[in-house]
């Protein structure tokens, strides 16, 4: 058995998975013992590579990562609840890594994917300053986010040069590690630099599972209020779900991918 297959087994899945683990909907059943929800509620989470299904059994307790339920609150609709629990809740932990604020020029690499378009949200509500590497493509809704684009690839660190002569303060790498070698070349500690895609030897990583306790329902609150916009790239009905994977394999689309049931 490869890692890859014991990593989906002891979740209790076979492989190929990974697609499909963000949901959106109404509470049909209540388990014993179940408190806080009633049937009818309007909520989200995640069920783990088992969302794009009519229906999905979750744990109440959100004890397990990506298999929990919680409230989807007014002036939040079923399609943009349907992607905050992964993508949104990563993205809240990188970004408290490096805890940016208003004196910070932060930089994120990737960020006009699924977890780039809420960590540059995030870090503009901080007040900083950001710069966020994309395609040619992705610069208009760059800057509809807050942040100002830059092209990646060969180059990088100059282009950030001259759009940030002052220095960059803070990195998020939300891709592999061109963003974490640009940041150690204009001279951002370590320690203030940080991964989600990749391990780099004295950088620190971030992951959904360790975000900071309410960092979901603070997110659901920040789309409500209308401080957090979640971009749909793209919507597919189920009966199109092979189309949609494949798009989301190709690492291109600007914003996130929901199917519809």
């Amino acid at each position: 058995m490869t890692a890859d297959a014991e990593s989906a087994a002891r979740f209790g899945l076979s492989l190929p998975t990974g697609f499909g683990t963000d949901y959106a909907g109404v509470v049909d059943q209540i388990g014993d013992g179940v408190t806080g929800f009633a049937i009818g509620d309007r909520v989200f989470g995640g069920a783990l590579s088992r969302a794009v299904a009519d229906f999905v059994v979750v744990d109440a307790a959100g004890e397990t990562a990506a298999n929990e339920a919680y409230h989807t609150p007014d002036g939040v609709d079923d399609p943009t609840a349907a992607t905050l629990l992964i993508a949104g809740r990563t993205a809240s932990a990188a970004v408290a890594v490096v805890s940016p604020g208003p004196d910070d020029t932060v930089l994120i690499g990737g960020a006009g994917g699924g977890v780039g378009v809420f960590a540059v949200q995030l870090a503009r509500i901080t007040g900083a300053r950001v710069i966020g590497t994309g395609s040619a493509t992705s610069a208009d809704s760059l800057r509809e986010l807050g942040a100002e684009p830059v092209a990646y690839g060969d180059g990088l660190a100059d282009r950030v040069r001259a759009l940030a002569p002052g220095g960059v303060t803070a990195a998020i790498d939300l891709h592999g590690t061109e963003t974490v070698h640009v940041a150690r070349e204009l001279g951002v500690p370590d320690a203030r630099i940080c991964t989600i895609a990749t391990q780099v030897d004295g950088v620190p990583s971030a992951s959904g599972a360790n975000a900071a306790p309410g960092a979901v329902d603070e997110l659901a609150r920040l789309v409500a209020a209308g401080r957090l916009r979640v971009p749909i790239g793209a919507r597919f009905p189920i009966e199109k779900i092979r189309d949609a994977a494949e798009l989301q394999a190709g690492r291109h689309v600007q914003g996130k991918v929901v199917i519809d049931l």
